[in-house]
């Protein structure tokens, strides 16, 4: 997705692009990739991509009027480490709205990629933030099992916030068992 150069030292920071800082709240999102028995999956090539602070992408189908910010594309990437381990630095995703029913907005998310061994071990998912209230009118995150739904939303953890500079949120992501994180299927919008 983010093309077929090298990981740069600087992809898991999209806070510095184009020469500045991206505008809003700066967040930290860490987590491990594990499998079913809880073990870690390392060498995974994470992609994220968000909008912006307003809500809006750096998109060519984007074009609802909130602003774009000059020095935040939304695009990241990181492998994972030995013990499964990966962490961003972004900012806070915006609410958007996206016109499927009247007045209708999604909730701030991040969307995840992840690859396996070789490009075609691929799955998307999407992490959502605690408490949003607008969860109940997003059809994406109601089509995940409502038994399913807290493995979609992130955790803030107070401990890896950095004062005065970035909160945290903490998100694991299980590929597969009973502990699974929802993902998306080829079916375009439904959660396995």
């Amino acid at each position: 997705m983010l093309g077929e150069d090298r990981l740069a030292a600087g992809d898991a920071d999209l806070t510095l692009r184009a020469g500045g800082e991206a505008l809003g709240q700066r967040i930290i999102v860490f987590g491990r990739v594990l499998d079913s028995g809880g073990r870690p999956v390392p060498d995974a090539l994470l992609e994220i991509w968000q909008a912006n602070a307003a809500g809006r992408y750096r998109h060519v189908v984007d074009n609802w009027p909130a602003p774009l910010d000059p020095h935040f594309d939304g695009l990241g990437r990181v492998v994972t480490d030995a013990l499964g381990r990966y962490e961003f630095t972004t900012i806070q995703p915006g609410a958007y709205p996206w016109g499927n029913h009247h007045n209708a907005w999604r909730p701030a998310h991040i969307h995840f990629s992840l690859f396996g061994r070789a490009f075609t071990q691929r799955l998307v998912t999407q992490m959502y933030f605690p408490g949003d209230p607008l969860f109940g009118q997003d059809p994406i995150f109601n089509a995940i099992p409502p038994t399913a739904r807290d493995r979609a939303i992130a955790t803030f953890d107070l401990s890896r916030t950095q004062p005065d500079w970035a909160l945290a949120y903490r998100w694991d992501i299980v590929l597969r068992g009973t502990e699974q994180t929802p993902f998306e299927t080829d079916d375009d919008g439904y959660v396995a």
